[in-house]
């Protein structure tokens, strides 16, 4: 297989514009469709993740207090369930705190320093538009609310993910709520003991089910 791993726009070394409504979910379809194409390829399986948030300017001046790595640090190693809600005051902790924080065995301090390299070169913002775009997405796809989502899903959530803990989530997601919106929905994996960082953290178990997920409509 050919695996490709793009930077979303205002990600990594990528062009990140800066106005909130150039990160749409049409323009992340847009810029999917035109990678695929580029690629001259007949058939993708795309696999995704998330994270962010939603205050403009603001939440860029708090992560420029606390520094690039100590706010990735404390992102990836956080455990706590429930809804994502940081505290006005101080919203990533002490920052002697997040400094004894110990990195876990899937995160090195390598990858530390390069994921921060990262984000110090085009910043937060980019990767932030994405969620302040979301009343703008509802606008946008207006036209079809209700609409099944009609291709093979596998979904992988993590046992601790904070959005999987959030009040609802389950239920939606075991209850036929998310059968009902994605009908060709083949299974439902939950990864017990792992946070929201699953691709990551458990890198080998989640490759073992991307792969056995292909393997189903591979042919060659």
């Amino acid at each position: 297989y050919r695996a490709v791993a793009p930077n979303f726009r205002g990600f990594g070394n990528t062009d990140a514009p800066p106005s909130i409504t150039s990160y749409t979910c049409l323009h992340v379809v847009g810029d999917m469709v035109a990678l695929i194409g580029s690629l001259s390829v007949d058939q993708a399986f795309l696999v995704a993740h998330d994270w962010g948030a939603m205050e403009p300017g603001k939440m860029e001046s708090e992560i420029a207090k606390y520094g690039a790595a100590a706010v990735i640090k404390k992102i990836l190693t956080d455990r706590k369930p429930g809804p994502p809600i940081l505290p006005k005051q101080n919203p990533f902790g002490n920052l002697r705190d997040i400094d004894d924080i110990k990195l876990p065995a899937w995160f090195s301090d390598e990858d530390l320093k390069y994921y921060a390299s990262k984000y110090n070169h085009n910043g937060f913002t980019g990767g932030l538009n994405y969620y302040r775009a979301l009343d703008l997405n509802w606008e946008l796809t207006a036209a079809w609310t209700g609409v099944q989502i009609k291709i093979p899903v596998k979904f992988i959530v993590r046992g601790l993910d904070m959005m999987y803990t959030t009040p609802g989530m389950k239920e939606y997601v075991h209850g036929g709520g998310f059968k009902n919106d994605v009908p060709l929905l083949k299974e439902c994996v939950v990864i017990q003991g792992a946070g929201h960082f699953i691709n990551q953290e458990r890198a080998e178990e989640v490759n073992a089910h991307i792969h056995e997920f292909i393997k189903e409509f591979s042919t060659f």
